[in-house]
């Protein structure tokens, strides 16, 4: 089958590779339609993580199941399936208290939890930017869908991570109907994060970003598009709250957080949240931190470290929650709203390519060029 391989450092190539296959009988065997690029994907691709080459990316995935083991009971061939990016178990201790995110079972290493497709420390799973995908105890992780999954793949497949991500950081914030809300990042989560705001009713969300092409997206579906290459987001946001700050805050950036001039700042967007959300507000962290960065220009970064102002914090009686998202606590939830029309997340979507243009997909998204905000791929596309 073809499959995106990670080469190294900002290379990747599309190349045959030994079919995904049923390996046990609770598997399940997905034929990849569609399958996402994410921001994830590109701290691996960077080469700022130990990913190993000849592995294959993709944890955004959506397809056409095609086998399935002798102990699946509910998954059928044929249906249409969206696979969470967590590989849970759905019997271990943290599955049972819906911490799909913190799987016990499929992490393989029993001094860690988690496990997901094609990334780094989260077990030895391969990912979907390829033809077949094996689906580990498929019928805890397969997530049916309609039959309009075919004709509206680019809504349904942001229920593998983005959408539920976004969703996400807004419950850890504890966004309630009229909020306001202080999103930092216009990426693919951020836009989903302050999409999952306006759809839970919040006054006013703003979002913070310095690429042109994501803040009009951000206008796009209601939000206060700020940039803080030509203003001081802190201040915009005090001076859009009366001086008192947002009610909430949703980090949606992560280690690799820049200033307007370049320079990388691992406790950039984390501070200007703690400035900016009011005393006693919620801040949910969805961006990527990663335990140590041997390649980050921080010295504290370097050991998996941030500066934050934690002080302050403290001192404004501020709640902060993090980590990455257990999809499957919100994943149906959001495949509904989808289906009744109430919710459209490929708003994000700005190129659809097939899977050997995956590399050239890489390179611009990777770059941030101007109206690369979400690529998909298509296995089998011509």
């Amino acid at each position: 089958m073809k499959a995106v391989v990670y080469e190294g450092p900002r290379s990747v190539s599309v190349k045959n590779v030994p079919d995904a296959r049923i390996e046990r009988p609770t598997d399940v065997l997905v034929r990849i339609t569609t399958t996402n690029i994410c921001g994830s994907d590109l701290h691996m691709y960077e080469g700022r993580t130990d990913f190993e080459t000849g592995r294959t990316f993709g944890h955004e995935n959506l397809g056409e199941v095609i086998e399935v083991g002798q102990g699946v009971d509910k998954i059928k061939v044929g249906e249409m399936v969206c696979l969470p990016f967590n590989v849970a178990c759905g019997f271990c201790k943290n599955c049972e208290r819906g911490y799909t995110n913190y799987c016990l079972t499929a992490q393989p290493d029993p001094h860690l939890a988690g496990a997901a497709y094609g990334f780094a420390d989260m077990g030895p799973y391969q990912g979907g930017q390829a033809e077949l995908l094996r689906v580990p105890w498929g019928d805890f992780n397969c997530l049916r869908l309609g039959e309009d999954a075919r004709e509206r793949q680019t809504d349904y497949v942001m229920l593998s991570d983005i959408f539920p991500t976004g969703y996400h950081a807004t419950e850890m914030a504890g966004v309630r109907p009229g909020d306001s809300v202080a999103i930092m990042g216009a990426g693919p989560v951020g836009l989903m994060a302050a999409y999952s705001s306006v759809l839970k009713g919040a006054g006013k969300v703003m979002v913070v970003d310095r690429h042109a092409d994501r803040l009009a997206l951000a206008e796009r579906i209601g939000c206060l598009p700020i940039n803080d290459a030509t203003e001081n987001p802190v201040e915009r946001i005090l001076d859009e709250t009366m001086g008192l700050g947002a009610d909430r805050g949703c980090e949606c950036v992560g280690y690799q957080a820049h200033d307007p001039q370049g320079n990388e700042h691992p406790d950039d967007t984390l501070n200007k949240l703690v400035r900016s959300v009011r005393f006693t507000g919620g801040i949910g962290v969805v961006g990527v931190f990663i335990p140590q960065d041997p390649g980050s220009p921080d010295p504290l970064e370097k050991q998996g470290k941030v500066a934050l102002d934690y002080g302050m914090h403290w001192f404004k009686g501020q709640t902060m929650g993090s980590g990455q998202c257990p999809v499957k606590r919100y994943n149906r939830q959001l495949r509904d709203l989808v289906a009744a029309g109430k919710a459209k997340p490929s708003f994000v979507v700005s190129h659809e390519l097939p899977l050997d243009e995956a590399p050239n997909g890489y390179e611009h998204f990777d770059r941030r060029d101007n109206g690369w905000t979400k690529v998909v791929l298509h296995p089998g596309a011509a």
